[in-house]
């Protein structure tokens, strides 16, 4: 019987997590960031600190009518 890739036979590894660093400007976070947004863009996530998602937003609902908001 085989083991699913990660299972018991790796030796006891465990993945050592990889700071997130903002695809925008660059800020680096060493532990997931419930603030933060991810976005999978041509196929690879990205993510985007809470200060460059709100101006991202900001900029977004600046170019719709106020009917949308």
């Amino acid at each position: 019987m085989t083991s699913p890739p990660g299972g018991s036979d790796e030796g006891g590894r465990v993945a050592q997590p990889q700071p997130l660093v903002c695809a925008r400007c660059g800020i680096a976070a060493e532990a997931p960031q419930p603030t933060w947004v991810c976005s999978v863009e041509n196929g690879s996530r990205q993510y985007f600190c809470d200060a460059c998602s709100r101006e991202s937003l900001r900029a977004i609902e600046g170019r719709l009518d106020s009917a949308w908001w």
